[in-house]
């Protein structure tokens, strides 16, 4: 049985490469019939926030990245958080203990500080001496009302199952890794105050709950090295291992709140789709075997295979994945259009408009929408009896003669006009036809009238407009600017 997990701390809303990384381990156990699992690794409970920990399973959910085991989740293997599980981590460490391959370090703060300002000086990576390795018993016993931490013992175990001191895995993304251990140290795998590192308790946590394979980030490579000796110590089958190149904002740094939102919840109430937002973080190191980029999260399943992940660096391209959610926008069906773009009109009454008027409103106004936000920007002139004139507007379209002279046959002609769609086409034919014939442009006079109406000069079809305001609003408006620019 394939067995993957997503562990992320708690530290922080869930981060857009976690999202990813969240969703290569998903698509991996779909592809392969496997399990999801969730796991919460809250062992530094000064950065752990339940506020987080509710952010990273609604984004989760949102997402459709729903877990086989883990929190809210029944079964033999859930829920899970690794504060809940601090009395399992002792067990392990004691066994490393007993079998030679950890030991009591009573080393202080100040001590390891001196070895690494020691090793800076020497202009050297600092490897901790492991000078409480040999202690005898009358040192310990010297020291017997101070709390040791526990330290794993890298050159024992790398003898014990080596023939050198050279440790190599087959990575699923990268091939082949190699690192040196000499070069590692000594490391604490137990703090003095009772609570397990993040190597040791996710080895722990892992061999216990059966995990098969570990998709995760290339940040974590250096760890899965120290993870790989912990696993032959304990007498178990270390897991495959996949690292995942680090996701890269379009200037090639690390991506940042500078570059735009990050968090998948920002991305939703910003107004992505979740689906789109999918969609894209699957393309983030990741191509369909048919080139096909627009797939639903059960045909990208069905295509993944982590072997094709690149091994390189994703570049997170906020234009692409602007141009990905305005697809999927123009794919949702009128109804859930309407009820998703609810949460961004909210600063307008929209029980002034009947049903039909709303569901009018939002059909000549979704097909330039890149974002469901968009909307709040795109709409305020379907709302309120006066309209804002944006300044540009004012001063070059209805400041002129030419724009006062339309207002005022137009405020003169509509007031016996049907204010239907199919009669207002019609009459507006009809009327850029007589300014025609006295020279004035077809858009000249409709640009009068839209922004004296809208406060604009480009937006929505302006008949569908003029019809869902109906005449008294448009005329109102018309009336006011002829009023304010006499």
């Amino acid at each position: 049985m394939y067995r993957v997990r997503i562990a992320p701390s708690p530290s922080g809303n869930l981060h857009v490469g976690t999202a990813r990384t969240a969703l290569f381990n998903y698509l991996f156990a779909k592809k392969n019939n496997g399990q999801f699992i969730l796991r919460i690794e809250d062992t530094d409970l000064e950065r752990s926030d339940k506020e987080y920990i509710k952010n990273i399973f609604d984004s989760l959910k949102a997402l459709g990245l729903n877990w086989d085991e883990g929190p809210d989740v029944g079964g033999d293997y859930g829920p899970y958080s690794q504060s809940e599980r601090f009395d399992i981590y002792p067990e392990f460490a004691k066994k490393l203990v007993e079998a030679g391959f950890a030991y009591e370090c009573f080393c202080t703060p100040e001590e390891l500080e001196a070895e690494k300002e020691l090793s800076a000086k020497n202009k050297q990576a600092y490897v901790y001496s492991g000078k409480c390795k040999n202690l005898s018993d009358e040192e310990k016993l010297k020291r017997q009302e101070e709390v040791p931490a526990i330290r794993f013992n890298v050159s024992k175990a790398q003898k014990a199952f080596h023939d050198s001191s050279e440790l190599s895995f087959n990575d699923l993304v990268k091939g082949v890794l190699k690192q040196d251990t000499s070069l590692i140290g000594d490391f604490v795998i137990m703090k003095s105050n009772g609570t397990p590192t993040y190597n040791f308790a996710v080895v722990v946590d892992d061999m216990l709950m059966k995990i098969s394979h570990i998709i995760r980030g290339e940040d974590h490579i250096s760890n899965t090295f120290k993870q790989i000796l912990i696993y032959e110590a304990l007498g178990a089958q270390a897991p495959k291992f996949g690292h995942l190149g680090m996701i890269l904002a379009p200037d090639r740094s690390k991506l940042s709140k500078r570059h735009g939102a990050t968090a998948v919840s920002e991305f939703t109430e910003k107004g992505y789709l979740t689906e789109a937002l999918v969609n894209f973080i699957a393309l983030l190191g990741w191509s369909p075997s048919d080139g096909q980029e627009i797939k639903s999260v059960n045909e990208i399943a069905e295509d993944f295979r982590i072997h094709d992940v690149s091994s390189s660096n994703s570049i997170f391209e906020y234009d692409k994945l602007n141009w990905m959610n305005s697809q999927y926008i123009k794919k949702l069906d009128i109804e859930t259009l309407k009820n998703a773009l609810r949460p961004f009109l909210a600063q307008y009454d929209l029980s002034g408009l009947t049903d039909a008027q709303y569901t009018r409103m939002v059909e000549i106004t979704r097909e330039p929408l890149t974002i469901l936000s968009d909307i709040t920007n795109d709409v305020p002139y379907f709302f309120g009896d006066t309209v804002k004139v944006e300044p540009e507007v004012q001063a070059e379209v209805l400041d002129t003669e030419t724009s006062r002279k339309v207002l005022r046959e137009f405020y003169n002609d509509a007031q016996n006009w049907e204010f239907s769609e199919e009669a207002l086409h019609e009459k507006l034919d009809e009327f850029r036809a007589k300014f025609k014939e006295q020279g004035i442009k077809p858009k000249e006079t409709m640009w009068a009238i839209r922004a004296a109406v809208t406060g604009r000069t480009r937006g929505a079809d302006i008949t569908a407009v003029l019809a869902i305001l109906g005449r008294e609003k448009v005329l109102g408006r018309v009336n006011s600017e002829l009023v304010n620019s006499a």
